[in-house]
């Protein structure tokens, strides 16, 4: 094993530090748009973009550099590390991966070098009010009308909608009744579709959520909203497999985002630890009190890391996507909670000051929360591990 970054790998991280650097003078107020102001600065999206990042999960023949999604993973961890990082980077390259690997040339020419270049950007519409985790009760229905689909229903909690060119909807094409009808298995029945949030029909409702670091959330309504055929992503009813797909890739990017955001922790805890002097014995970093909790999320940063790049590079690698979601949901499970306790022991350390939004810490406490709860929580893992790792009865 070789547990060296290639010299490809570490461009992707150089490109995106020295994005970080050009930015550097106007820190406090790119980040003052992104936790309170709720939006990503455009000039960050472009530079990045520019400098070959989003494009560095897609190959050549659309724009890309094919190095794939472990490079970007570490990109992603670079951003975090600098509190820049963006949920909308996230969906659109899983959206992407998606399209990539499923989608029929016609649509991967026409939307995959707009990703590349960073003009065009996706958000996942996957989330129902009646449908979390269990994406098999989705409702939103897309009859199919000749060469177009009527789609109707309803999702939420979609981040970006706002900002987003396009978006990756699944949905029923077929009803379960007809699914148990004809005898088919329940993955049967879904389909993938891109649609323009700006479509005639479709409704987007701001919902007022906390945790999403430069962008919105909203409740999505569609009314017979016309999307053409030729804008499936895979095969009609077949939808389920590009899907499950896709999401891996979200639980990684997730994972890199909680290490990243550690890693900011961390800095500005230890920054201050050694230069805070209460009682005249020293800096506060000196004591165990504060040094060993520090140490012990230092500690488990690396081993948070080594599970999100294992999870990557088995994605890049082709593996069977059971053993991708297998590192993937670990790699976020243990990056989520380990973000958590990064926050809550960087404000102990700042004490007074960790409630104060000028030195950047407590916004980031309702970051690693939510990481905990998304792209799914906690507790889904754990049925996902006891069930297809450790080969327990199914639980729930």
């Amino acid at each position: 094993m070789d547990f060296t970054l290639t010299g490809e790998q570490t461009a992707v991280v150089d490109a995106v530090k020295q994005v970080v650097k050009k930015h550097e003078p106007r820190r406090a107020q790119l980040l003052k748009q992104i936790f309170n102001d709720k939006h990503y600065p455009e000039e960050l999206w472009t530079d990045l973009a520019d400098a070959g990042f989003v494009g560095s999960v897609l190959p050549e023949e659309y724009g890309g550099t094919g190095l794939g999604l472990l490079p970007f993973a570490l990109g992603m961890e670079e951003l975090g590390s600098a509190g820049y990082a963006s949920a909308l980077h996230v969906v659109t390259v899983m959206d992407a991966l998606c399209i990539l690997r499923n989608a029929d040339e016609a649509l991967k020419r026409k939307v995959l070098p707009g990703v590349a270049e960073g003009k065009t950007k996706l958000c996942f519409a996957l989330t129902e009010p009646d449908a979390g985790s269990n994406t098999f009760r989705l409702r939103t229905f897309a009859r199919r009308d000749g060469d177009t689909y009527r789609v109707t229903g309803q999702k939420t909690f979609i981040t970006g909608a706002d900002s987003a060119d396009l978006m990756l909807l699944p949905c029923r094409s077929m009803t379960p009744e007809d699914v148990t009808a004809r005898g088919l298995p329940k993955v049967f029945g879904f389909s993938v579709l891109l649609v323009d949030p700006k479509s005639k029909g479709i409704e987007l409702r701001p919902i007022p959520t906390r945790g999403i670091e430069g962008h919105s959330q909203f409740t999505v309504f569609l009314d017979d909203v016309v999307v053409p055929a030729s804008q499936r992503v895979g095969k009609e009813h077949e939808g389920a497999e590009a899907l499950f797909n896709s999401l891996n890739p979200e639980r990684i990017l997730a994972a890199a985002i909680a290490c990243g955001m550690t890693r900011y922790l961390l800095d500005r805890a230890c920054d201050y630890a050694r230069k805070r002097n209460v009682f005249g014995k020293g800096p506060i970093g000196a004591y165990q009190a504060i040094q060993h909790p520090l140490a012990d999320a230092r500690i488990r940063l690396d081993g948070a890391r080594l599970l999100t790049y294992r999870a990557a590079w088995a994605f890049d690698q082709g593996k069977d996507p059971a053993e991708v979601g297998a590192y993937a949901n670990m790699a976020k499970y243990t990056a989520a909670d380990l973000a958590i306790d990064a926050a809550d022991r960087a404000i102990e350390t700042l004490g007074g000051y960790g409630f104060s939004e000028e030195y950047g810490i407590v916004h980031l406490w309702e970051a690693a929360r939510l990481l905990r709860t998304a792209p799914v929580t906690k507790e889904m893992i754990l049925n996902f591990v006891g069930e297809h790792v450790l080969s327990l009865p199914r639980s729930y």
